[in-house]
């Protein structure tokens, strides 16, 4: 008996039916005292007779249960639940200790029977119900709650949770029934476990009431549970499938399919592997699928429970088949999910194509695998296989369809890196078809540059982003100038390429007409303006909104005659210049605002720069980070330059090894540009006055200027076109006159008089008697034109020179 009796109730009969102890709970619970009950036979307590079940038992002397009508002293009827428990005494005889536990809404004094209608609700409830005695022992279950504890009511009956259940989680619960009996306050626990045989855990959403009576005391305590199974599954796929949607996709490249890996891993599956169509891969638009000939794919991301990848038949980043007739291969062609378990004869030959792929299988103890395929906008990508070796129970019909949409939600992120990998690489194509593919040799200026497109070229480049449109450009001008032109067009991709294409030819058709940067720039903005315009509204509303308009430009002339340097920039970094002695500054050009604006001029600056100078050009991705300020970029700048210098070649690696900081989200583009001198021994300049005498006089000259120079050859055809442009001066130009032969990789005359006039090219008809003087020039020449200076103009002509001249 010790710890078994509750307090409510207990009674010893002896084997003649006689009540030998009446406890002060029987007392309680029926209202007769000890002395009015002992020595009485206790069928005078009987309501009603006992069941035909439990008198065998007890003419049998085993144990019994089950409810019992007694006989209040008030004359009620009373219904228990009682349970019979044979006994010796000392001398041998049987004993029955009758025990029970009546709760006040159990045992109510009526003249009815609600006890049993209570009893008859409890069992017949749709969820799994319990009640507890006021020490947290079972006093009734129903059947789905039996079902759910593996135990009969009879088993469980008169016993703790922890006693029916000595396992974790049914500790938290035990703790928490007695919270609920200590404090009388209900207490709603959400919990899921996975029973013994069953292949997934199950959840449940528990009430834990407290039973009190008519005074408020607490006398036990119900636990109803609901099964939220379902819920909580669903719960767990919404959560996967809001990890999917934030993680998945983020860039642009196959980082997506590492992302699918790592969420699906995470989330249901022990090792995942994504093979992309080789196409897809490449980024190109993915073919129809052969039916009879085996499709190659490209492993492009795996990732295991394990610690590091476990060893795969593939590695990852290398190239595999599918061969004919094999499932993966007939996967893909359905375009649907299947799934799979090891003695699947599908699977089986699938397994079977390589003996590694079947060792691994079997070294891995892989017993489930889903197929998916990778598919976005009607077209099939790539597949991957979802698998199970750590995890004891097979994939679930759920699992496929939660993989399913993971799958589609990757794909569509794998479609769009893969679109934007192509129109990457146009926009790459199209601005490298655009940007120059040789510089031109020049005698006054070595060049070296370097052009990053967004995501290529070293690791300090950016990653993932689009095409921009930077671009550089050398021009050889005439009298052994050299033009120089960076720029930044705002904006990314095709549109940005194609408008950075438009701007290079632009410039360079205002630098064939000699005009001085800042009129350049002027036209150069004009043109910007029109671009603008035509685009329409909207891309003038969308650029406008996010601060996007036009383009920046640094255009510079250097004269290596005169050393001089003429500079203009529109909204464009300014340039660096090292001299010889490497000191390095910033120059202090005027800003100009930037192109597309209108409306504001442009100033230039002059230079004088000592020869062996080196200027160096660059665009904002240089020295831009979002890291730093612009000011760092700069400093990174200087010091790079200020290095001891060797080529420009060696130069520009460093400065593109020590300024990116980070991975810039923009293109790069720096050129480097170390000036000579032309000296007197090739530059030869006369002054002539305004008479007619002055032709002769400047033909004799240049003829014996070319025998000093050793260029005989050239001697019939100079004197001849300097004898059209001095005449041409005379007659429509005026003082002062001046005649300049300039030796380079061409024989340069010019010709430079006070007239701000343009001469025009003209076909004279078969009677007039002038008019062919500047056609006989272009026929001489291998190129001619003019140029506005200060004082007027000068005409120009070159004459190609023989190799060893």
């Amino acid at each position: 008996m010790e710890g078994r009796v509750p307090e409510d109730l207990a009674v010893v009969v002896d084997a003649d039916g006689a009540v030998l102890v009446w406890s002060d709970g029987a007392r309680r619970l029926l209202g007769h005292t000890s002395a009015e009950i002992v020595d009485r036979p206790v069928a005078d307590l009987l309501a009603a007779d006992l069941p035909s079940a439990t008198r065998r038992h007890v003419a049998d002397g085993r144990p019994w249960s089950g409810e019992v009508a007694l006989r209040h002293r008030d004359g009620d009827r009373v219904v228990v639940r009682l349970q019979g428990t044979p006994l010796l005494d000392a001398d041998g005889r049987r004993l029955w200790l009758v025990t029970g536990s009546a709760p006040a809404h159990l045992a109510r004094r009526t003249g009815q029977r609600p006890t049993a209608l209570w009893d008859l609700t409890l069992s017949q409830l749709p969820v799994p119900v319990a009640v507890y005695d006021r020490q947290a022992r079972l006093v009734a279950a129903n059947e789905i709650m039996t079902q759910v504890m593996g135990k009969t009511e009879e088993e469980m009956r008169g016993l703790t949770l922890w006693e029916i259940q000595p396992s974790p989680p049914f500790d938290t619960y035990d703790r928490l029934q007695r919270e609920v009996l200590r404090t009388g306050e209900m207490i709603f626990h959400e919990g899921n476990g996975q029973a013994p045989g069953e292949t997934r855990p199950h959840a449940w959403s528990m009430f834990l009431s407290p039973l009190k009576d008519e005074s408020g005391a607490v006398q036990g305590m119900s636990a109803t549970v609901f099964d939220t199974t379902e819920q909580y599954w669903a719960r767990r796929r919404l959560a996967v499938l809001n990890e999917a949607s934030l993680r998945i996709g983020s860039t642009l490249d196959t980082r997506t399919a590492e992302e699918l890996a790592e969420v699906a891993v995470g989330a249901f599956a022990d090792f995942v592997t994504v093979d992309l169509l080789e196409s897809v891969a490449l980024g190109a638009e993915p073919g129809p699928l052969p039916a009879d000939a085996p499709v190659t794919v490209r492993r492009t991301a795996q990732r295991s429970v394990l610690p590091g990848c476990p060893e795969s038949v593939v590695a990852a980043g290398d190239a595999t088949r599918y061969p004919v007739g094999t499932l993966p291969l007939r996967t893909l062609a359905a375009g649907r999910a299947t799934r799979h378990r090891p003695g699947d004869p599908e699977l089986r030959r699938w397994l079977t194509t390589t003996p590694a792929r079947a060792e691994s299988m079997t070294r891995h103890m892989i017993h489930s695998v889903m197929m998916v395929p990778l598919r976005a906008r009607g077209v099939t990508l790539g597949l991957v296989h979802f698998l199970r070796h750590r995890t004891p129970e097979p994939f679930s019909e759920d699992d496929l369809l939660l993989a399913e949409e993971i799958a589609a939600r990757a794909a569509v992120s794998v479609d769009n890196a893969r679109r934007y990998t192509r129109e990457r690489r146009t926009a790459l194509a199209l601005q490298r078809s655009l940007l120059p593919e040789r510089l031109p040799r020049l005698a006054a200026m070595e060049v070296a540059y370097r052009y990053l497109p967004t995501g290529s070229g070293p690791p300090q480049a950016a990653q993932g982003a689009d095409i921009g449109g930077d671009w550089f450009d050398v021009i050889p001008l005439s009298g052994a100038r050299v033009a120089l032109v960076v720029g930044d067009v705002v904006g990314h991709g095709i549109q940005a390429s194609a408008t950075m294409g438009r701007l290079r030819t632009a410039v360079r058709t205002l630098a064939d007409v000699d005009l001085a940067p800042d009129e350049l720039l002027t036209q150069l903005d004009d043109l910007v303006i029109r671009l603008d315009r035509e685009e329409g509204p909207e891309a003038r509303g969308a650029a406008e909104a996010s601060g996007q308009i036009g383009a920046t430009c640094l255009y510079a002339v250097y004269d290596p005659v005169s050393r001089r340097c003429t500079m203009a920039r529109a909204g464009h970094p300014p340039p660096a210049l090292v001299t010889p002695g490497g000191d390095v500054r910033i120059l202090d050009l005027p800003a100009g605002p930037p192109l597309g604006l209108g409306g504001l001029p442009f100033e230039a600056a002059e230079v004088v720069l000592e020869e062996n100078s080196l200027l160096a050009l660059y665009t904002d991705g240089l020295i831009e980070a979002a890291d730093h300020d612009v000011e760092v970029g700069v400093a990174l700048l200087r010091r790079a330059l200020g290095e001891p210098a060797g080529s420009l070649e060696e130069t520009c690696d460093r400065v593109l090894r020590a300024v990116p900081a980070g991975r810039p989200d923009d293109d790069i583009v720096l050129m480097l540009a170390r000036t000579a001198v032309l000296d007197e021994g090739q530059v030869r300049t006369w002054e002539l006055p305004a008479e007619p005498a002055a032709v002769a006089r400047a033909r004799k000259t240049a003829g014996e200027q070319l025998a000093e120079w050793g260029l005989m050859e050239a001697e019939f055809a100079t004197e001849l076109i300097v004898s059209e442009l001095v005449t041409n001066a005379l007659r429509y130009g005026g003082a002062p006159i001046a005649l300049r032969l300039i030796r380079d990789a061409t024989l340069i005359c010019e010709v430079s008089d006070g007239s701000s006039t343009a001469p025009h090219l003209r076909r004279a008809r078969v009677f007039d008697e002038g008019g062919r003087g500047l056609l006989l020039v272009a026929q001489l020449a291998e190129r001619w034109g003019t140029r506005q200076t200060a004082t007027g103009k000068t005409i120009w002509a070159e004459l190609p020179l023989s190799p060893g001249a």
